[in-house]
């Protein structure tokens, strides 16, 4: 491990220097890698592995849209794509990475799939932390292990393609083998992580649960919303709205924080800019701090996750999900953002 300093905190983390992918190629080559579910993180992570050596089935309810995407990707039926079922009883490392509703719901019949000495993997502690709630309590005779990747299923992907990897934090929760840490860093390593860095199922859910509903996405929209709101009750276009609320940031200054950090993009904007930015942070900071405290007692308290497992198993969830989503969408700041996009360069050429 390497022992990296975060901001005068030293944290160990794993890169491929310290457990190279033919490292990881050996700690797997007598395993077989069943992915359940072939929708966000599923096939991402399938192909990464699938892409890296590993021998890669995949889990799959037969006739549906992601079995076709799962045949369309080049898992072939009955060598190795299988019903949900079939292909855990098959895998000796069983990915399970469908929905957390979903996986509630199916725990019933994937538990007495698992066999003496198989690992359970998860890209999410929700089923593991909540068990009371998931009712996923798993046997004492196999590895609970977790690689959670700090991005999309979709960028787990890109970033592999294109060889910059995408980060993700890991955890044993069960050693029943005595393998479990190594098996857990080398699938990190062969779904094309970054690099790892430790953690534990209830710490990845309690930092995931608050990120998604905070800053990641709901934080997010929900100041998009404001600003975008407010320039416009102040007479601004939807286009001069739209720019400085979301194209800006988006095409231009977040790819300096990416590229440097925070301050490095403050020192290429403008002096007024800068100046602004320094003095407003503060009032943002005090204003949103109480709420994001509430968010991370009701994702601790459990609550967060009743609310996700009532509307999730709802038989209308698809439809009323849909609504929500076309309501975003259809909204003034979005279809600005549509026409926006279509007049960007590259969609002109």
């Amino acid at each position: 491990m390497a022992k990296i300093n975060f901001g005068g905190v030293i944290e160990d983390v794993v890169t491929v220097e310290e457990f190279p992918l033919k490292k990881a190629q050996e700690v797997l080559s007598n395993e077989v890698v069943a992915v359940l579910g072939y929708g966000v993180q599923g096939p991402a992570q399938a192909l990464n592995m699938k892409d890296n050596g590993i021998s890669v089935i995949v889990g799959q309810r037969e006739g549906g849209s992601s079995w076709q995407r799962a045949i369309d990707d080049g898992f072939v039926p009955g060598e190795t794509l299988f019903p949900l079922e079939e292909a855990a009883e098959r895998g000796t490392i069983v990915q399970y990475l469908i929905s957390d509703a979903g996986q509630m719901a199916a725990w019933p019949k994937i538990r007495p799939c698992l066999k003496d000495g198989d690992a359970l993997y998860f890209s999410h502690g929700f089923s593991i932390v909540y068990k009371d709630q998931t009712g996923v309590v798993p046997p004492e005779n196999v590895d609970v292990i977790l690689v959670a990747p700090k991005g999309s299923g979709r960028n787990v992907r890109l970033n592999f393609l294109d060889g910059s990897g995408i980060n993700a934090s890991y955890a044993v929760h069960q050693d029943y083998t005595g393998r479990a840490k190594d098996r857990t860093l080398a699938l990190g390593i062969a779904v094309g992580s970054g690099y790892l860095f430790p953690t534990t199922f209830e710490n990845e859910v309690y930092s995931d649960l608050t990120g998604e509903r905070g800053v990641l996405m709901g934080c997010l929209e929900g100041v998009f919303e404001a600003q975008y709101n407010v320039l416009r009750r102040h007479g601004h276009s939807p286009s001069e709205a739209f720019n400085e609320t979301v194209e800006e940031l988006t095409q231009s200054l977040i790819r300096l924080v990416a590229e440097n950090g925070m301050d490095w993009m403050y020192s290429n904007c403008s002096t007024t800019a800068q100046r602004g930015a320094l003095d407003w942070r503060h009032r943002f900071r005090e204003a949103v701090t109480p709420v994001f405290e509430e968010l991370y007692q009701s994702v601790v308290s459990g609550e967060e996750t009743r609310i996700v497992l009532e509307a999730n198993s709802a038989d209308d969830y698809s439809e009323r999900l849909r609504k929500e989503l076309d309501e975003m969408k259809n909204s003034e700041m979005w279809q600005a953002g549509a026409a926006v996009r279509a007049l960007r360069p590259e969609r002109r050429k």
